[in-house]
Order: structure tokens, then C-alpha cells, then sequence
């Protein structure tokens, strides 16, 4: 790959903490939770043991007309809100037939999905048994494959360099940001929408995370659910949401004047061949891409001084974690896990969270870890707590682990 310098120009987003970046990120330094009982019908009629997630804090129909959210199964929703977003804070005016200003063989797409459209499928399948044939929708396939939110946002904004849809469970996300990193450094596109979507709160997938035992079962607090790090964390909370960002050759984004968040200077994936659910138990994967990333980035572990955990608040993992952090970057990074308030958007996390990152760098402040109360002694690291802190920073990292022992770490350096 070539030295093309990639920088983040444009964030969007709609999360269980607000309907867009600057409501997620305000909500997080105020110390908001997105995590709430599971507004449905079917919560009580299946008696479920899990009654909570975070749900998206604004329905996407405020934000897309109900004639075309019909259309979209609600992961494809949310991908395309958040790239709308991404594409308006970035300064492009929306493109036309004949008018963009973003050469459409020069743009774009990356946004990847754990799961994808889980939703539909399910929700025809019962059509297709109570009423037969006719009840099927034509748009089924499309609104159920998992490659939909990366098309549609394509179809939306013209982009022909190349529409791709990283599945790496819950790295989806980050692999998406790295791979819109390669096709600019690949010479492919000069701008690329990149990131990752998920909206599967739904009762087939509560109750495989239930049965796994690996989501919090506090139905009377839920607010304190998700607990990254701390002591007393039962597991983590399923959530929706999406993020995308526009990454575009340095040279370019200068030259039309336009604001820079940061730079993405390097990305590690890595994958550990050991587990289809649980990490190596000597956080060899996790260690391998946060190494890669800072030598992709031309940087020494010492260079960085903030870690955005993907610390899902599993008894397990959040453990295994915080022991390759101290092994690849040290003890001198702040740490903070944004999943205490989000809950996990499984293919939307590494995006939202990789916004997140960006915006720690981009104001120098950290948000805190939410409902971290007692720190779990096994965790020797610094983590954010209690208020956001104030940090002068010029590198930091945002990790995203996957089942399938998927790996991905991106390194953001400050613009």
C-alpha cells in the first residue's frame, strides 16, 4: 500500500444514547445510560430472562420518510441515517444525477454488519406460515441480506469505487473503518463512508445471548446493567445503533478547506484460531493487532496515550482485555469502555465506538466508564471513572473483538 495520509472529515451516527453524534457524545459525558427495559410484547409472552437493552434513543422514521423505512429492514435504517449524517458534517452537499462533489467512480462505501437483517427473516417466515405466499414481501432478500446497509448507503450517496460489507461479528464495524482505509491507501477512492450498523433486538437473538449466559440479567436496574471492568459485571447488554465516518485523502480534504477530526494512521486485524466464542486465553490476537497497528502508524506503545476498550462487561473478556492492553501498549494509557453506557452494538460498536475515540482526541477529554463503582482487581489499568478527564492526547486506539476470534484495532492520531 502506498503513505496516502487518511483523515476523518465526517460523523454520524444514531445510538441508543441520542438520534446523532453530538447527542451519543453529550449523553456520555454526562453519564447517561441507553440501557432500559425492552419496550415489547414479546418480552412477557416468552418470559425471557433478559428484559433489557439499549434501544435506539429516536425510531429512524424521524429521521426517514415511513414510505422508504418500509422498504428497509431497521439495520439498514440506521446505516443510512448515520451515513447521511457523516456525509452532511463533512460539508458535501447531496449529490444529484448530474452534480457531486465527490467523483462517484472516486467514492466509496465500507460498512459492515454482525448479523445483518435477523428481523425480516424472522418476521416473514411467520407471514409465509400464518398466510402463505402472497403475504411476502418482494423486498425480503434485500431487506434480510447482510450486505443491505453497505448497498443502500451506496445507492444513496452514488458511489461506484466499491461497496463492501465486512461480517466479523462484533469488529464488523472497525473492519469496515480499516477497509475504507485500505481502498484510499490502494488508490480506489479518494472518499469512502465507512463503518458499521446493527439492529437486532429481538427475542431469537436475547434468548441465544440468554442461553449463552454471556448478557446481564439485572431486569430490576438496568441502567446499572452493563458494568465494564467493574467487579461486579454479569454480562453485557444487547443494543442498536449505528456509525459511519468519512474518511478522504488528506490532500484532498485540505484543499477544499474542510474540517479535520484526525488522522487514521494504521489498523491492525488479527484473528486467534482458537474459540468460536471465547478469546485466546493469552490475548494473542488482541496483542497482535494493537502491535500492528502502532507499527502501521510508525509509533512506539508509549506514543499512545488512550485506549477505548471494546470491554464488553463479561466476566471473561473485559479480564483478558485489559491483560493485552497492559502487554502491547503498557500501563500509561487512560482507558475508558463506552459499552457501560451504549450497551454492545455488536456490528455497529466498532464504528460508534471509533467515533467516539476520534472526538476523545479531537476535544482532549475522556468520558468515563459508566456504572464502574469497583474496579475488578484483575484490571491493572487506568480507567476513566466516576467524571470525563481531561487529557492532552496525540495517539490513541479503539479496540473491537469479535466471536470467531475476529480481532481489530484502529489507531487515530490527533489532525
Amino acid at each position: 500500500m502506498s503513505n496516502i495520509d487518511v483523515v476523518i472529515t465526517g460523523l454520524g451516527a444514531t445510538t441508543p444514547l441520542g438520534r446523532d453524534v453530538t447527542s451519543t457524545w453529550d449523553g456520555l459525558l454526562a453519564g447517561r445510560s441507553g440501557v432500559r427495559r425492552i419496550d415489547a410484547e414479546w418480552v412477557e409472552r416468552l418470559d425471557l430472562p433478559v428484559k433489557i437493552g439499549a434501544a435506539l434513543a429516536e425510531e429512524p422514521t424521524e429521521q426517514i420518510p415511513r414510505v422508504q423505512a418500509r422498504r428497509l429492514d431497521r439495520c439498514e435504517q440506521v446505516a443510512l441515517i448515520a451515513a447521511r449524517q457523516a456525509w452532511a458534517d463533512a460539508g458535501f452537499p447531496e449529490p444529484t444525477d448530474d452534480h457531486s462533489d465527490v467523483d462517484p467512480d472516486r467514492l466509496g462505501v465500507s460498512i459492515g454488519s454482525g448479523i445483518g437483517g435477523p428481523v425480516t427473516l424472522l418476521n416473514q417466515h411467520d407471514l409465509l406460515a400464518e398466510h402463505g405466499i402472497r403475504k411476502v414481501s418482494p423486498l425480503t432478500v434485500p431487506m434480510l441480506m447482510p450486505n443491505g446497509p453497505a448497498a443502500h448507503v451506496g445507492i444513496d450517496r452514488m458511489a461506484r469505487a466499491g461497496v463492501h460489507s465486512p461480517a466479523s461479528a462484533c469488529a464488523s464495524g472497525a473492519e469496515g473503518i480499516a477497509s475504507g482505509f485500505q481502498m484510499i491507501q490502494n488508490g480506489r477512492a479518494d472518499v469512502v463512508l465507512a463503518g458499521g450498523a446493527e439492529a437486532c433486538i429481538a427475542p431469537i437473538t436475547i434468548a441465544g445471548f440468554a442461553q449463552a449466559r454471556t448478557v446481564s440479567t439485572r431486569n430490576d436496574d438496568p441502567e446499572h446493567a452493563s458494568r465494564p471492568f467493574d467487579a461486579d459485571r454479569d454480562g453485557f447488554v444487547l443494543g442498536e445503533g449505528a456509525g459511519v465516518v468519512v474518511l478522504e485523502r488528506a490532500d484532498r480534504a485540505k484543499a477544499r478547506g474542510a474540517r479535520i477530526y484526525a488522522r487514521l494512521s494504521g489498523y491492525g486485524i488479527t484473528s486467534d484460531a482458537y474459540h468460536i466464542t471465547g478469546n485466546h486465553p493469552d490475548g494473542i490476537g488482541q496483542i497482535a493487532a494493537m502491535n500492528n497497528a502502532v507499527q502501521m502508524a510508525g509509533l512506539t506503545p508509549a506514543d499512545v496515550g488512550h485506549v477505548n476498550a471494546h470491554a464488553t462487561s463479561t466476566v471473561v473478556g473485559d479480564v483478558g482485555e485489559a491483560a493485552a492492553i497492559r502487554k502491547a501498549i503498557g500501563d500509561q494509557p487512560v482507558v475508558t469502555a463506552p459499552k457501560g453506557a451504549l450497551g454492545h452494538l455488536v456490528g455497529g460498536a466498532g464504528a460508534v465506538e471509533g467515533i467516539v475515540t476520534i472526538l476523545s482526541l479531537y476535544h482532549g477529554i475522556v468520558p468515563a466508564t459508566l456504572n464502574l463503582t469497583n474496579l475488578d482487581p484483575k484490571v491493572d489499568l487506568d480507567v476513566v471513572a466516576g467524571e470525563p478527564r481531561k487529557v492532552q492526547l496525540n495517539a490513541a486506539i479503539s479496540n473491537s473483538f469479535g466471536f470467531g476470534g475476529h480481532n481489530t484495532a484502529l489507531l487515530f492520531t490527533a489532525a
